[in-house]
């Protein structure tokens, strides 16, 4: 018995190990319609190093807080989720991030808009179908007056 138990120990091991070699190479992960537990992607993990583009369409997310840190992280989808705010936690955990979709979310005011302003390197904001575009002068507070970020919400033809 205790030999089938280090037996299973190793091959738990075995796999543990490949696991961790594939999401060093992994540069881009669509996760799209899988549910969150808790605000939680099972399995998404700091161990993706090299992740580019991340996908969480539709999982469930009613916050970004427990997304892990994805230091080259520079594309994040996140329409048709539940979130509502807790934005601040992106600047510190997605420093290179170019290109976030909100697009769908429950952004309602734009004070919880205002922690994208740390994310140096954001060029594309989606918020379509979020009520802060039905705000007047969202667009003025969301870019600013000298940033050359692209942004599109509800008054834009995609």
């Amino acid at each position: 018995a205790l030999l089938q138990k280090k037996k299973r120990i190793k091959e738990s091991w075995k796999k543990i190990d490949l696991l961790t070699k594939t999401s060093i190479s992994v540069r881009e992960l669509v996760l799209d319609n899988c549910r969150s537990i808790e605000g939680k992607i099972e399995g998404l993990t700091a161990e993706f190093v090299n992740l580019e583009f991340l996908s969480l369409i539709n999982v469930g997310l009613i916050s970004v807080s427990n997304l892990p840190k994805l230091a080259k992280l520079k594309k994040l989808e996140l329409s048709d989720n539940r979130i509502s705010g807790g934005l601040d936690v992106l600047a510190e955990k997605l420093p290179h991030l170019t290109h976030l979709n909100l697009s769908g979310n429950k952004l309602k005011d734009l004070s919880t808009l205002e922690p994208l302003k740390k994310l140096d390197n954001l060029k594309s904001l989606d918020l379509f179908n979020c009520e802060v575009t039905n705000l007047n002068d969202y667009r003025d507070s969301v870019e600013g007056e000298d940033d050359d970020e692209e942004v599109s919400g509800e008054d834009e033809v995609k």
